[in-house]
């Protein structure tokens, strides 16, 4: 009897030792400017004008428009790792040279993970990837200031697919600037 309840002790310490304590649903998010622009049956009217939020410019073209030209703006890992690889240290040095040359400007680091692994796992691994960079840009001597680190997880891939090259191009961290 005496060892069950030791045995069951044992097991109830591991299971609550390995549980994460991030509440990744409970995320506060307030708005305290914007207005809605929800019609009556739930759908989004769309009016920008009448809610006095302009649009905003999504693509590609929009996230390039500010960072330095001609440089990457990926970093890619390898399996399970969020060890910056020797080649992308001249990709790192150029950023943090327009970063350090351009004290307006704001980068957001974007970490990301293939879709093997759960969840939770690959958002820590995610937020590990984007400070690695983060780290590395605030060694060059970007200020904090101009950094944000972030994670998408296993939740925004660039390829879509199971092949091992699909799962290469996962494992990013992608610098987007403000």
């Amino acid at each position: 009897m005496f060892k069950r309840i030791t045995l069951a002790i044992t097991v109830a310490a591991l299971v609550a030792g390995c549980s994460s304590g991030v509440k990744l649903d409970d995320v506060p998010v307030e708005d305290k400017n914007a207005t809605s622009t929800l019609g009556a049956n739930g759908a989004n009217s769309g009016n920008t004008a009448q809610s006095g939020v302009a649009g905003v410019d999504l693509g590609q073209s929009g996230r390039d428009a500010a960072g330095p030209v001609g440089v990457s703006r990926i970093v890619y890992f390898d399996y399970d790792s969020y060890v910056i690889k020797p080649e992308f240290q001249s990709l790192i040095e150029a950023h943090s040279r327009f970063l350090k040359a351009s004290n307006g400007r704001k980068v957001m680091i974007e970490g990301h993970t293939d879709d093997r692994g759960g969840r939770e796992y690959n958002l820590a691994l995610g937020q590990k990837r984007a400070e690695a960079v983060r780290r590395s840009l605030a060694l060059l001597g970007v200020p904090d200031s101009q950094m944000e680190a972030v994670s998408f997880g296993k939740e925004k891939p660039a390829v879509q697919g199971s092949t091992e090259d699909a799962h290469a191009q996962n494992r990013r961290a992608e610098l987007s600037y403000r």
